[in-house]
């Protein structure tokens, strides 16, 4: 198990990390490569956001008693997550212009090379996966296992499938019960996805992957409920992005649902479930808790 509680410090440690992974397959894949493509896919996983995807998958596999490196498995989760983000950019979805403090990378590169280099993350993603799965010496049926769960939670049944039903739900008065599982969906699939893989990756059973998964899923949530707040009463500068950028969409949001208040209340409430489900199986985790605690209280 991890010495590290503090989660801003963990968080730092495995940004380090999974950055330096990041920029050398980022190199690797120059070759062969269409310049533009290469750069844009650079600068989309260069920007400096808090990696906290692929820190929970480390957590959770540290936490489960695994005893080797992860970080290259991990930086597979936030690749699929940032080609997410460019994506989530481009005008015919939320035509935002910044993204991580930055210009969004179709802002950037233009929409045809933003578009194209997002979808050339996925199979980087894979690569990546494998890589990493292999390094540690997971077997085949692991890795086959570990890679379903990871694009099935970016696709249509997962992340993709949630955007389209975000974007259907604009300028509609949407039941909360309708809400949750849009956000399941588009935000916790693949928060859950993170947690699970490090939970494979540790050989955990059964009983362990389904508690880690829950957990992931009210997680996920809860991060959805704090980003509908922050967008609503935060700053541009204050979260790297257009903030007030859901009003003007007219999205569903939970703070549009239930005011700011209540939702602050809602995110907490699935914090304490998420931490719930580790106590269910005996998972006292100091690191994932402080972790599902910085989601609640993050800032950004």
């Amino acid at each position: 198990m991890t010495s590290i509680s503090d989660p801003r410090e963990f968080l730092s440690q495995t940004r380090d990390a999974v950055n330096r992974v990041l920029d050398d397959w980022c190199s690797r894949v120059r070759v062969g490569m269409e310049p533009k493509i290469a750069d844009a896919i650079a600068y989309s996983l260069s920007g400096p956001g808090k990696r906290l995807r692929p820190a929970l998958l480390i957590a959770v596999y540290g936490e489960l008693g695994g005893g080797a490196d992860v970080t290259e498995i991990a930086a597979a989760v936030e690749v699929v997550h940032t080609y997410s983000l460019v994506h989530d950019d481009l005008p015919c979805m939320d035509d935002d212009d910044l993204r991580r403090g930055r210009p969004t990378t179709h802002r950037e590169f233009g929409v045809p090379v933003a578009s194209d280099a997002a979808f050339h993350m996925v199979p980087l993603a894979a690569r990546i996966l494998v890589s990493g799965a292999k390094a540690i010496g997971l077997g085949p049926d692991v890795v086959g296992e570990m890679g379903r769960e990871l694009f099935r939670a970016a696709g249509a049944a997962g992340m993709v499938g949630g955007q389209v039903l975000d974007l259907e739900a604009e300028g509609i008065a949407v039941p909360l019960e309708e809400l949750v599982r849009i956000h399941r969906a588009k935000t916790g699939a693949l928060i859950s996805s993170c947690v699970v893989l490090g939970a494979l990756a540790a050989g955990a059973d059964g009983r362990t992957v389904s508690a880690v998964r829950s957990y992931g899923l009210e997680l996920g949530l809860a991060f959805q409920v704090v980003d509908d707040i922050l967008d609503a009463t935060s700053t541009s500068t204050e979260l790297g992005k257009t903030a007030g950028k859901d009003q003007s969409q007219q999205k569903a949001t939970f703070p549009a649902i239930m005011g700011v208040d209540r939702a602050a209340q809602f995110a907490e409430e699935h914090i304490d479930r998420a931490i719930d489900h580790l106590v269910s199986v005996g998972l006292d985790s100091g690191l994932m808790n402080s972790l599902a605690l910085f989601v609640h209280n993050r800032r950004s």
